[in-house]
């Protein structure tokens, strides 16, 4: 966690220090008292941004102030793709041949516009971030599956110091809602130790489903004492998937397996033949797995039919989707990996660092499975 904080925060210092550089200092109405003024600005948030990333492991941290430092992450990120955009978009004013008064004005009115959308995008970010998960409904077609089957998916909901109870209520009513004959849980539901937020899991004794609720482990549940995660997941009757599989209502092998950060810690770590192993070769198979790039350790010969998959939060805000991709092979929604294998991939429920969201919004699942 050290070296995490030491590295994000020298990021943030860079990123801050090119959006100065190479956006506040070339808007010429900001003057010279202008760019003073966001200098300062610029650094008390890259400071606030190093207080964030020091101290949201912590138990005690004020919760307002961690959000609201959280906010400034991704405000910071949307003012640097805008500086970059401004920074290529002048380009073609130094090198067509305008004059003066013409370059000056277009010069202007990009000033303005760049401004303009930064703040716009990130007022959307804020709106994207703090709304109610939407209900997003997904036909899948399996091979092999004798009667419909619907699952209900819920990711990435990170309750810990800032959501909390209500909006794991809200997640649970909105899974109630969809009515599923099984629920998934794929991961990052736990964003804290257990011992310090019990209550604020309750809502999931009500949640409801046919054939169960099965839960496999996301990468932030290894940060604190992963074996506590696992026995508080399983006290409110949810069935953990340690690298194991069920036969649901004789349609449907399950399968879960464990994250793929297990690897790392040396503890539940990922095992798809034992996943896989004792399972109904007759039936068609889902695998639940946090992140999708499971699919590296997923050949034909392992006819798993659909993967099911979260940890990407769609990129979250966009467009660092495309650095998520340098990670993830899939990014968001319905992908064909093969003959045999799809992928699906929610963007979650809840958010991580930055309470924003664009472009990605923040759902609970309903794949409806058909043959």
């Amino acid at each position: 966690m050290l070296s995490f904080s030491i590295i994000a925060s020298a990021v943030m210092f860079a990123i801050n220090l090119f959006t100065f550089v190479c956006l506040f200092c070339r808007i010429d109405f900001l003057k010279t008292k202008g760019r003073v003024v966001a200098s300062i600005i610029l650094l008390i948030v890259t400071v606030l941004e190093v207080y964030y990333f020091t101290s949201f492991r912590r138990s005690s941290e004020d919760i307002f102030l961690l959000q609201f430092t959280a906010a400034l992450i991704g405000v910071s990120f949307i003012l640097f793709f805008f500086s970059l955009l401004y920074f290529i978009l002048r380009m073609p004013l130094f090198v067509i041949p305008f004059s003066k008064e013409r370059r000056q004005a277009l010069k202007f009115i990009l000033d303005i516009t760049i401004l303009i959308a930064a703040f716009s995008w990130i007022l959307k970010g804020l709106a994207g971030g703090f709304k109610r998960p939407i209900k997003h409904k997904v036909a899948v077609k399996i091979d092999g599956l004798s009667r419909p089957l619907s699952v209900a998916q819920i990711t990435d909901v990170h309750i810990g110091k800032v959501l909390g109870a209500e909006f794991m209520q809200e997640v649970v009513d909105i899974t109630n809602e969809l009515d599923a004959d099984i629920v998934v849980i794929t991961g990052d539901l736990v964003d804290t130790s257990p011992k310090y937020a019990a209550e604020k899991f309750e809502p999931l004794k009500k949640l409801k489903s046919r054939y169960g609720v099965y839960y496999v482990l996301g990468n932030h549940e290894y940060f604190d004492n992963v074996k506590m995660v696992v026995n508080f997941i399983k006290s409110f009757g949810i069935r953990v998937l340690d690298n194991e599989n069920v036969v649901i209502d004789g349609r449907i092998n399950l399968a879960g397996i464990n994250d793929l950060r297990g690897e790392r810690y040396d503890i539940f770590k990922p095992d798809v033949a034992k996943a896989l192993s004792g399972r109904d070769e007759k039936l068609p198979t889902l695998l639940l797995s946090h992140q999708p790039k499971v699919v590296s350790k997923i050949t034909d010969k392992d006819r798993v039919d659909l993967i099911i998959s979260g940890h990407t939060h769609g990129g979250q805000i966009f467009p660092f989707g495309f650095l998520v991709l340098l990670d993830q092979p899939y990014l968001y929604g319905l992908y064909r990996h093969s003959l045999v294998t799809q992928v699906f991939v929610s963007s979650g429920a809840g958010y991580w660092g930055p309470p924003l969201r664009i472009l990605a919004p923040s759902e609970v699942v309903k794949l409806e499975l058909k043959g």
